[in-house]
């Protein structure tokens, strides 16, 4: 007699019928979706359909006007700086335009979870820091520069090795590559994907469906403040037209 193994897919992000308002504002209605351990999954859609906000309800820095959301088994309402920080080891975000402080250099910009959450000497910080703005592929030089002295893609590269410094399991990537020519896109392309060879689950956002195939096994698609469709790019290109996956 013979037994057959079941895989069962440990869910990283639950989003339960969130629906958001912001006065008489309608961003989401009634929105669910659900991201499994290790997949790369995009939320994809034009600009103004509320991909940025979902993401910031799910890392816990907004909260959903009806709904749930659980990250990592926990209640998203509940990360709070003072209660989450357990869970804010586990997850690594970049934000869209990098978000970077400018009165810090770059590498003292990827050094700031480290120094917020471990208790690591200047000495080892100082190495994880070099190992991590080399891996995203920014010269060893940039690391004493200002935001102000670096360009659109190195900043995004920047944002990235501090999203990525703490090794999180987790990954949010708020529209990596908006911006970017097309060379500047190709190379993040690269670099997340051999992040997600090395073992890191990633939610991005996203406006270029290109990058949602290039990247994602699984897709959101918003469109006015509701999910228009939901699968692998495939299933969404043979059933949605082009029209009714704009943000309108």
């Amino acid at each position: 007699m013979t037994s057959t193994a079941v895989r069962i897919e440990t869910p990283v992000i639950e989003v339960s019928h969130v629906s958001t308002r912001f006065g008489t504002a309608v961003v989401h209605r009634d929105v669910s979706l659900t991201v499994v351990r290790g997949e790369v999954f995009a939320i994809a859609g034009g600009n103004g359909c509320g991909k940025s906000t979902l993401l910031r309800e799910i890392i816990g820095l907004l909260a959903p006007t009806t709904g749930t959301i659980r990250l990592l088994g926990t209640d998203s309402r509940q990360l709070t700086h003072s209660n989450g920080s357990p869970l804010h080891r586990r997850f690594g975000v970049m934000f869209q335009h990098g978000a970077l402080f400018s009165s810090m250099t770059l590498a003292e910009n990827v050094a700031v979870p480290l120094r917020e959450h471990t208790p690591l000497s200047a000495e080892a910080i100082r190495d994880i820091v070099a190992l991590k703005i080399a891996l995203v592929g920014l010269p060893p030089d940039s690391a004493i520069k200002f935001p102000s002295e670096l360009s659109g893609g190195m900043r995004r590269r920047a944002a990235l090795a501090r999203a990525i410094v703490m090794d999180p399991e987790l990954l949010f990537l708020d529209e990596p590559t908006t911006g970017l020519d097309i060379d500047a896109r190709l190379r993040m392309w690269a670099t997340i994907r051999q992040l997600v060879a090395e073992g890191a689950g990633v939610l991005l956002t996203t406006h270029y469906l290109e990058e949602a195939e290039a990247l994602a096994q699984r897709v959101v698609v918003l469109n006015r403040g509701r999910v228009a469709a939901s699968g692998t790019m495939q299933e969404i290109r043979a059933h949605v037209s082009q029209r009714r996956i704009r943000c309108l």
